[in-house]
């Protein structure tokens, strides 16, 4: 069967391909963005918590902050600029695969302004080699991927460092405005995703990471989606209804997962009353109803379909609903078309401290009207976190495939703590499916004769 023509992402990368000072401002945006987000997750708390570990799941603040640097030398100052260590000495420091996040308090780290010192250091000579990299002739620097790679890093870790803050005790020190008041969302509960073929992954969007290379032809079967994820008020259906204590909705796993845990509710979450609160960046606040839940791992996500006799979409029927439009035979790099997300198409990148309430942003949602897709929580997957036909690890097996296997389960989407340069249509995220306090969430699905 011939594969389709791959579209939208090669398209985008044939336009802009040629146009070396376009892809030059976009990476000294992304790493400014990027940096200055970091300042700002870093700058906020006082020495005590930037050295602190304040989970076992999370690295200390300060050696993300170092990390950061140490990774920006590494590809940009090293393996582009071909220029000499500037601190070989920490570089055992900083690998994430040496040390597990658990130990890496008790490592030797470079204090916070020192490693502010290194950080900075590292950047002014990266925009130097920036300035002067002809972005073709090698696979990490054509279109400036490599430099797109450190941004998307940085913001990656940006992203881990809000989780540290979430996990944090004590009070609030970090501030954003809540999402603008929406009408309520009285749109259908669920979408029919028309069977047939679709182009999944990219070979051609210019930062796209290996995992999400290269693109290929699914075939999937019609099936229904929810419109928006899974709220907060439905979700306590869930668990009014015993959810919790019936082995029927969970996998032997996940039931095992539970009575072991002892888990009756999403993370930061505890029952006060009649009422459910919840813990938000150090304030305490009521479980707002009509927000997506947040902070559920794969087993709580997938009892919860079980149990509202449904399921979670596979990895290429949430990529279907998010990319495919129907009229036109395309999968676009977004669901609301080709175009870089705007405000009014998702929330992303910190602006918010929380997702924007179910059925937000009709401007970016898909052809069949599927909202919420992007931004707001990461989705759960029903799909293990395998390689798309022809894989190729690039530019270092540690980044995807290292973590191929049934151990891990792939998110989708983004959430409001992603930025735009790492997010889009075909990017993947995984997990352990007992990890709860990534800002995780779901929407389910249902094949249609169903």
């Amino acid at each position: 069967m011939t594969e389709p023509a791959i579209d939208a992402e090669s398209a985008y990368g044939a336009e802009t391909g040629a146009d070396s000072e376009a892809f030059r401002r976009r990476a000294l945006t992304s790493l400014v963005a990027a940096r200055d987000r970091t300042a700002l997750l870093t700058g906020c708390v006082e020495e005590p918590d930037l050295t602190a570990q304040h989970s076992p799941l999370m690295s200390p603040l300060v050696w993300d902050l170092a990390h950061i640097g140490n990774q920006e030398e590494l590809w940009l100052l090293r393996a582009v600029a071909g220029q000499e260590a500037i601190r070989p000495e920490i570089d055992g420091l900083y690998d994430a695969f040496e040390h597990p996040r658990a130990e890496r308090p008790s490592l030797p780290l470079l204090p916070p302004e020192e490693a502010r010192r290194y950080a900075a250091e590292v950047r002014g000579r990266a925009l130097d080699v920036l300035a002067g990299t002809a972005f073709h002739g090698t696979r990490l620097t054509e279109a400036g991927f490599a430099f797109g790679m450190v941004a998307q890093h940085e913001q990656q870790h940006d992203e881990t460092m809000l989780i540290t803050h979430q996990l944090r005790k004590g009070p609030p020190v970090l501030h954003a405005p809540d999402p603008e008041p929406m009408p309520l969302f009285t749109g259908p509960a669920e979408v029919l995703v028309p069977g047939g073929p679709f182009t999944m992954g990219t070979s051609g969007e210019p930062w796209a990471l290996d995992n999400e290379r290269p693109a290929h032809r699914r075939e999937v079967a019609p099936f229904w989606i929810d419109t928006t994820p899974v709220t907060n008020a439905a979700y306590q259906a869930f668990i009014e209804d015993g959810g919790y204590d019936d082995p029927r909705w969970w996998t032997p796993d996940g039931w095992a997962h539970v009575r072991r845990t002892s888990i009756t509710a999403p993370l930061f979450w505890r029952r006060d009353g009649r009422q459910w609160l919840r813990r938000r960046f150090g304030v305490t606040e009521v479980v707002p109803p009509d927000e997506p839940v947040l902070h559920v791992c794969w087993y709580e996500a997938d009892a919860y379909a079980r149990w509202a006799g449904r399921r979670l979409p596979t990895e290429a029927e949430w990529e279907k609903a998010a990319r495919h439009d129907p009229a036109t035979g395309r999968s676009t790099r977004y669901p609301w078309g080709d175009a870089d997300p705007g405000p009014e198409h998702a929330n992303l990148g910190q602006r918010h401290l929380r997702p924007a309430p179910a059925g937000s942003y009709p401007e970016g949602a898909s052809p069949l009207g599927v909202r919420q897709l992007i931004g707001d929580v990461w989705e759960w997957t029903a799909s293990d976190f395998l390689p798309y036909p022809g894989f190729t690890a690039f530019p270092y097996k540690e980044y995807s495939e290292v973590f191929f296997g049934p151990e891990h389960k792939v998110l989708r989407g983004g959430s409001f703590a992603v930025d735009q340069v790492a997010c889009r249509g075909t990017f993947r995220n995984w997990d352990y499916p007992i990890r709860r306090q990534i800002f995780s969430g779901f929407r389910t699905a249902r094949s249609q004769d169903a």
